[in-house]
């Protein structure tokens, strides 16, 4: 059981420490992605938003240097705090409705605004503008319906057109505004509304590189990595600045889609341009470190700035090690480890992270805890990731007693655990103490989310327990989590593979009508199926997939 006490010896430094030596713990992991927006702006009071967007949640920052960062997705393992609810909130729903409402009912993006600007309430004899945080607000609602989102931003940048004309001082909309509806429409793959959102930035004066820089990410997303390097290429000609930074941020875009062959390619290619550095390799080090662990590529890599002469930097050492532990290299972890501290580096926290994590997973448990001696002795405080250092690795070996304990020590001391941390007990735990640690994820508000569903079920089906799988399936709904494509092709997928075919058409019936796209080879094993079975599958209840008087095959469909 989760909660049970177990007799076993416990470390000095995992024993609970007194109120007035308990200190606040910073997150200093390296991290190349920004804070994200999207847990702190979908409830923000309108009131203080505009300090929101003048905040490092929304400014271009990363690690290495400032970086374009345009995820504006939610982090489970960050969430931001979240202010209590206003009553601008109505302001807001009713502003959505109204752009919602002549987006859909109209033919065109022109007679969409045309229709919105004539029903508008008014100020004087013009269109009365909406400001500029309830704008951001309203894209960010609509960022599911990019028509939508660039209709409010075309909306509020009339208003201060004309607002501007009559000298009430008013301009564009904020640059937020602009930014995520490039974003929606980027990530709805509407590159066509993304340009046209673009244009009229440039159109205005508003233009900014952030812009340019997210609609190269979301191209790099969709894997078109020719049209992410010709948006950049195009920068100048939109008389953006094209300097190291956004270079720097089209490569980072590259390694995050997984294509960092083509982002290690473009880097040399225009070293003319953009002479080689550590920091440029560093982006490509992390892509084969941390995006795709390959430790062959990585050390190819470090050969190759030396070939350059590039000196690694701390960061540089910081990532090798980081890639060395993860696939449980001790002996080349602690080499570089030592070679960072003889060339003058001073190892950060996130260095002392992935040696706990080495040392835990190599069964060196006592120097892992001298490692935590370590860091206080130079004052550095353990954060979440430290210890969840440590609890992987010991949930990956199936001590599960010891995990626990090393949970309960950090929560002692003050430190929240993350989704990871209760993820990594999920990935060992039965059926029942997955559902109870589910509930406890709720109850401290961390999570569960998609991602720990769909884990959970790919787990119980490799583990041959497809019952379970379903029962967590079952479970994903008490939580509100809406089943996404990959939870209908796991269960699917799954079912068939244990030979549930009928159960299996259940699901993958309801996967296409939520409008989740077919799957051919399921539908080639769904067809051959049926075939063999067709007299059985025929009568009131049964899938008629297969009509009783034609030689073709159509979809499946309920008799009435």
């Amino acid at each position: 059981m989760w909660h049970r006490r177990v007799h076993i010896n416990v470390p000095n430094f995992l024993k609970p420490v007194s109120a007035s030596n308990q200190a606040t713990t910073p997150n200093t992991r390296p991290s190349l992605m920004a804070p994200p927006l999207a847990a702190a702006i979908h409830r923000l009071p309108l009131s203080n938003l505009r300090h929101l967007l003048s905040s490092h949640h929304l400014r271009l920052c990363s690690s290495h240097s400032p970086s374009d960062q345009s995820d504006f997705e939610p982090d489970p393992d960050h969430p931001l705090p979240l202010p209590a609810a206003t009553d601008d909130d109505g302001e807001l729903a009713s502003f959505v409705q109204r752009i919602s409402s002549a987006a859909s009912s109209a033919s065109s993006p022109k007679d969409a605004l045309s229709l919105l600007l004539s029903n508008s309430p008014t100020t004087g004899s013009s269109p009365a503008p909406a400001s500029p945080a309830l704008l951001v607000r309203t894209v960010w609602e609509l960022r599911c319906d990019p028509d939508a989102a660039a209709l409010a931003v075309r909306y509020g940048d009339e208003c201060g057109a004309v607002a501007g004309a009559d000298g009430a001082g008013a301009g564009p909309p904020a640059a937020e505004a602009w930014h995520l509806a490039v974003w929606a429409a980027g990530k709805a793959r509407r590159f066509d509304l993304a340009w046209a959102v673009v244009r009229r930035m440039r159109r205005r004066g508003v233009l900014t590189r952030r812009a340019m820089v997210i609609l190269m990410e979301r191209y790099a997303a969709a894997n078109e990595v020719n049209k992410a390097i010709k948006t950049f290429d195009v920068m100048e000609k939109f008389k953006v600045e094209v300097d190291p930074t956004a270079f720097y941020s089209l490569l980072r875009a590259l390694c995050k889609s997984k294509n960092i062959e083509d982002a290690e390619e473009l880097l040399l290619l225009r070293k003319k341009f953009f002479p080689l550095t550590a920091e440029g390799f560093n982006i490509i080090l992390d892509g084969w470190c941390n995006v795709i662990t390959d430790v062959a590529e990585a050390k190819r890599v470090w050969r190759e700035m030396s070939n350059y002469c590039i000196t690694p930097d701390n960061i540089s050492y910081t990532l090798m090690v980081s890639c060395f532990s993860k696939v449980g290299n001790l002996f080349d972890t602690l080499r570089i480890y030592d070679e960072m501290k003889r060339r003058g580096w001073t190892p950060g926290i996130g260095v002392y992270n992935s040696l706990v994590y080495v040392l835990t997973r190599e069964n060196c448990m006592k120097d892992a805890q001298n490692i935590f001696s370590k860091l206080i002795d130079e004052g550095i405080q353990p954060d979440v990731e430290t210890y969840n250092s440590m609890i992987v690795p010991l949930c990956e070996s199936s001590k599960l007693d010891e995990a626990r304990m090393v949970m309960e020590s950090m929560i002692h001391k003050g430190i929240v655990p993350t989704i990871s941390t209760y993820h990594a007990f999920l990935k060992q735990e039965g059926i029942d103490e997955s559902l109870k640690l589910l509930q406890k994820m709720k109850e401290d508000g961390c999570g569960p989310k998609g991602d720990t569903f769909l884990m959970l079920i790919d787990k119980f089906f490799l583990l041959n327990e497809s019952r379970n799988a379903l029962r967590v399936w079952n479970e994903m709904r008490k939580y509100d989590i809406n089943p996404a494509c990959s939870h209908y092709m796991t269960v699917v997928q799954g079912l068939v593979k244990h030979g549930c075919i009928p159960r299996a058409l259940e699901y993958y019936d309801e996967m296409k009508e939520k409008g989740f796209a077919s799957d051919t080879q399921l539908d080639k094993e769904f067809e051959t199926f049926l075939l063999a079975n067709r007299d059985h599958w025929r009568g009131p209840g049964k899938y008629n997939i297969i009509p009783q008087r034609s030689k073709h095959f159509t979809m499946r469909s309920r008799m009435q």
